[in-house]
This record gives structure tokens, C-alpha cells and sequence, in this order.
């Protein structure tokens, strides 16, 4: 008899473009780093974290947006296309075939609207799990809180710097492990 693969999940957080008020004329938010990390449920451990710098090209990053994700223009300069993110997303980490998950839908929906543009594939399957909700259901909140103080609820530390994407994962992905371990994460995943 041959043991049954592990559920493996992908835990996704992005950081884009943004402003301390409206976007300067012609500027959309854009993504500039996709946080991923990859968690095996059963095992109850994060396998690994990743981050990917994406080059913006309908905007820049502001000095507000250096502020508050630390990342420069200079930085993400050096990242590849949105594209290219996409086929590294579906490609390398199994992005249309294993479910993901982030906090809340910003992320889902800034997917959606960027591989709108011809040449930017969607690189992810049907199956995306908000974790915010499951977690404030789970903890019967009133209130989705902000991951910060989701950690401090479940008693996990901070790791990182908030609002970069890769150590965003990583601790979306601590959360993530903690609902699993209270039982309460979706263990079905539409199939």
C-alpha cells in the first residue's frame, strides 16, 4: 500500500504599489513582492518560504510604500515581470493544482485584476481559502482582525518585518498551522 501524498497548501501574501492617498495620475496598484510559503498539513510544519520581487510597470514605489514594506524602486527594479512571477507561481510551486490561501481576498482579487492584462496568467487553481475568515470563526471573533493581531490572539510571535510579503506568509502560514492544530481548518478542498 502506498502512503497517501501530503496536503500541501501555499500560503500567499503580496505587497503592490501603493500611496498615502490616491494614486498619482495614471499609476495602478501593481504587485511588487509575492510572499509564498509552502505548508504540509498533515506534517503540521512549514516546508519552506519564498519571496519574489516584481518589476511594476504601470507605477512606481513611493516613498510611502518604501515606508511601509521597506522594499525601493531600486529593489524591485531588479525583480522579474508580473508574467514571469506567474509562470514561477504555477510552475514551480504547483500554484493551479494546490490550493492556496492568504489573509482575506486583497490578494485574490489583486490577481484577478493584474492577469486581466493580456500575457498574465492566472496561476492558480479554483481553490483559495481565506484564512482571516477561518481564523475568526474558528476563534469566534466578532471582527476579522489584521494578521498582527490575529498572532497575538493565538499567542504566535511576529517574525520579520510586517508588510513584506515573504515574512507575511511565513507568519499567515503560523496561523494557518494553529487553526489546523484546533481542528478547525477546511480539510476538503471542493473535490
Amino acid at each position: 500500500m502506498t502512503a497517501a501524498a501530503p496536503r500541501l497548501l501555499n500560503v500567499i501574501d503580496v505587497e503592490a504599489t501603493c500611496w498615502d492617498g490616491p494614486p498619482p495620475p495614471g499609476a495602478v496598484s501593481e504587485i511588487i513582492e509575492v510572499g509564498l510559503t509552502v505548508v504540509d498539513l498533515d506534517a503540521g510544519e512549514r516546508l519552506s518560504r519564498h519571496g519574489i520581487l516584481v518589476r511594476p510597470v504601470r507605477s512606481t514605489v513611493s516613498d510611502f510604500c518604501t515606508e511601509l514594506t521597506g522594499l525601493t524602486q531600486a529593489e524591485v527594479e531588479r525583480g522579474v515581470g508580473f508574467a514571469e512571477a506567474c509562470l514561477r507561481l504555477s510552475g514551480a510551486f504547483a500554484g493551479r493544482t494546490r490550493p492556496w490561501a492568504s489573509w482575506g481576498d486583497y490578494d485574490r482579487h489583486q490577481f484577478r485584476r493584474q492577469c486581466a492584462a493580456p500575457g498574465a496568467p492566472y496561476p492558480f487553481g479554483p481553490v483559495h481559502i481565506n484564512a482571516k475568515a477561518v481564523f475568526t470563526e474558528s476563534h469566534g471573533l466578532r471582527k476579522r482582525p489584521g494578521m498582527a493581531q490575529a498572532l497575538t490572539i493565538a499567542g504566535l510571535p511576529l517574525e520579520g518585518r510586517h508588510h513584506r510579503g515573504e515574512d507575511d506568509a511565513w507568519n499567515i502560514a503560523a496561523l494557518v498551522l494553529r487553526i489546523a492544530e484546533r481542528g478547525d481548518w477546511p480539510t476538503a478542498y471542493g473535490n
